[in-house]
């Protein structure tokens, strides 16, 4: 009995480590880096700014309890479709952002001859995820 709480204390501690080390990840990325504001700049919506921040902390806490309490909702294909076709968007605008903060592609741009074409670059980018994650969920 004393090992078998001695074993779920081990592991709910190392569950917390996790989950911090994790987190403090997360904040990492997009405090040091300046994901969120960068991603309002390459959309022209610095308005809307406090809506990614409240959108990310939003999100991150809904799935954490969805996740530890295994809720579960039935959406029809079409919901679910809705909600990755944004979900997508988001991940594919964050990438494109973290590309642009990290100079990867203006570099490149410039070594090639074709800087004034970054945002082109962006945007291929962006619809390049878009478009394969719904042909991931709909015809893989």
């Amino acid at each position: 009995m004393l090992t078998m709480n001695l074993v779920s204390l081990l592991q709910v501690l190392i569950g917390l480590a996790g989950g911090l080390v994790v987190g403090t990840g997360m904040v990492a990325f997009l405090i040091v880096l300046d994901i969120i504001p960068r991603l309002a700049q390459v959309t022209k919506s610095q308005r809307f700014i406090h809506w990614y921040e409240g959108a990310v902390i939003s999100g991150s806490l809904y799935w954490t309890f969805a996740d530890f309490f295994h809720w579960k909702t039935h959406l029809t294909p079409f919901s679910t479709a809705f909600f990755g076709f944004f979900a997508g968007g988001f991940v594919g605008l964050l990438a494109a952002a973290l590309t642009e903060i990290i100079n990867v592609l203006p570099i490149l741009a410039k070594r090639l001859g074709l800087g004034q074409y970054v945002i082109l670059f962006l945007m291929a980018m962006i619809f390049g995820k878009v478009i394969g994650s719904l042909l991931e969920w709909f015809l893989f």
